[in-house]
């Protein structure tokens, strides 16, 4: 049965629109109304006040906003489209996320509250010099404001419009309904980024994560329980004898995550995303202590080792469902939350999808005000301002980006095929090379600021060469999948630019550093003694994991 099929069945079925709608807005107005006062008294004009929440976040806060920051409609879609096609090989965008977050915890967070850092270019400056840390700054907000808002907001803008079936709600046609729901989304999300800063996204976050969590786990069980005509484990047997292909995790060369990427660049983009993107480790940077944001990265860590089952699973029972005949896939998650979620929950999952959704937006556009008021405005434009100033700078910029991406998003319309690995590898642009500079700067104190600006050129330029050039022409000339997948190019330019950078240290080194560059200082207080055999355990078990499905 097609999707047009399947959408007519579901409004048929299920309780009026009009009272979906309206549980959706109490419980978005309810988590709204929490957040608010949680976070009233938190000071918003001052940088630890609105960039950081006052650096009061607790463990569990943490957790939850690092997950709900990082789970949004580009990922639950995509992954699950990409689990319809490819089956469960795709989970390793979720298990090795757990490894990193390890790494995180156990390595560079210490570090990062060490030298109470607000933003990691900060940490640049300090090592390198004040023009390195310009130039990542602005990485990340080309990044964040041309690539990742625009990309959160219209598949999150999809994703609303399909289950409330917004175009003939509004009478509209498409496009224009997906113009509605992107300022919509984009307009609240950038009320609670501006206005209520970090400790209200994170409160918020925190809520939302619980009902993700709850609904995310209730849609793969209430599949199981539809294929084994009530029974769970039936269920299971039934969708793993009928697909066994499905459930292999090592994908051959000419798959989306080939085996050998496990090894090379896949590692490394999640080491970036969990340690060194500002969006998301700025959740640990707002710990109380360094106690309580070790342990919100290994909670979190240890439900990214159950992520599979919201983001890949489901894809599976889709295909089990609906068959292989769904056109790109994308639209798997959607029709199976409709065929299998109880009339009364419509609602109350979209609220929660809306807060995904909102989640990843302001998280990014809170990060981007941090790195133009305290990086950018104060490096570059005022050197001299004030906490206020820079604060009143950044909140200004934020909007601007903001309405950029809200102008951007609808026309990725146009051109939406392959969202999630497109911007997987669009972002190579910017991830390795700053992950580099990360890592040689705190692993060698002899590396110069010269050695940093030639091997963050390189890595943006070589990777550009890379994909837009070399690849059209060897996949025109030679085939498909004749040139190195984008986890393998992104290795190479990584080793690559470690040598440049070691190169000039072994030429002529950098002079003495201060201390604080190197590693954790006092201010990051007692680590979580638990921290190193928890962190194992988590390693121990995604280890395992792959033994268990290859």
């Amino acid at each position: 049965m097609d999707a047009q099929v399947w959408h007519a069945h579901y409004i048929a079925g299920h309780q009026p629109l009009a009272m979906q709608f309206i549980v959706f807005v109490l419980v978005t107005a309810l988590v709204g109304g929490i957040a608010w006062w949680a976070s009233r008294r938190t000071p918003e004009s001052t940088a630890d006040g609105f960039y950081l929440g006052g650096r009061s976040l607790g463990p569990w806060v943490v957790a939850g906003s690092l997950l709900l920051t990082n789970l949004s409609t580009e990922q639950i879609v995509g992954l699950n489209g990409g689990a319809y096609r490819e089956g469960i090989l795709v989970m390793a965008w979720e298990t090795l996320a757990a490894v990193a977050m390890v790494v995180t915890a156990l390595f560079l967070l210490p570090r990062y509250l060490g030298g109470q850092l607000t933003t990691i270019p900060e940490f640049l400056e300090k090592r390198f010099d004040r023009q390195v840390r310009m130039w990542v700054s602005a990485l990340f907000v080309s990044g964040y404001a041309i690539i990742l808002l625009p990309i959160v907001l219209y598949s999150g803008a999809l994703a609303i419009n399909g289950m409330f079936d917004v175009p003939a709600l509004l009478g509209m046609s498409k496009i224009g309904a997906l113009w509605v729901t992107v300022w919509a989304l984009g307009v609240i999300g950038s009320i609670y980024a501006i206005f209520g800063g970090l400790k209200a996204v994170a409160v918020s976050d925190a809520i939302n994560a619980i009902g993700l969590l709850i609904g995310g786990l209730a849609i793969p069980i209430l599949g199981l329980l539809m294929i084994g005509e009530g029974d769970l484990s039936s269920g299971w047997n039934t969708l793993t004898g009928a697909l066994p292909e499905a459930f292999k995790a090592k994908g051959d060369t000419t798959s989306s995550i080939p085996f050998s990427t496990l090894f090379t660049g896949m590692m490394l983009v999640q080491l970036f995303y969990w340690g060194t993107n500002q969006a998301i480790i700025q959740r640990a940077l707002a710990a109380r202590s360094l106690k309580a944001g070790q342990q919100g990265l290994m909670i979190a860590a240890v439900v990214k080792i159950a992520g599979p089952l919201i983001v890949v699973l489901p894809g599976i029972i889709a295909l089990y469902l609906f068959g292989p005949n769904l056109e790109g896939g994308d639209e798997a998650y959607p029709l199976l939350v409709a065929k299998v979620l109880p009339k009364w929950a419509v609602g109350f999952f979209a609220a929660v999808l809306f807060g995904a959704i909102l989640s990843s937006f302001n998280s990014a556009l809170n990060s981007v005000a941090t790195l133009v008021g305290f990086d950018l405005y104060k490096g570059w434009v005022n050197p001299e301002a004030n906490e206020i100033q820079s604060v009143k700078a950044g909140k200004r910029f934020a909007w601007v980006i903001a309405l950029m991406a809200m102008t951007v998003a609808p026309f990725l319309y146009y051109a939406s095929k392959g969202l999630f690995d497109y911007l997987q590898e669009v972002n190579g642009f910017y991830n390795i090379p700053i992950l580099t500079l990360i890592v040689v700067g705190y692993l060698t104190r002899k590396v110069p600021a010269r050695g940093a600006k030639v091997a963050l050129l390189s890595g943006v330029v070589l990777y550009g060469v890379s994909q837009f050039i070399l690849k059209p022409y060897f996949t025109e000339t030679y085939g498909e999948h004749t040139y190195p997948h984008f986890l393998h190019v992104m290795a190479i330019l990584f080793v690559l630019n470690v040598l440049i950078m070691l190169a000039f240290g072994w030429g002529k080194p950098a002079a003495e550093l201060p201390e604080s560059t190197s590693g954790a200082g006092q201010a990051a207080g007692a680590p979580w003694k638990s921290a190193r055999w928890v962190g194992a355990a988590v390693v121990l078990i995604v280890v395992s994991t792959y033994f268990i499905f290859t």
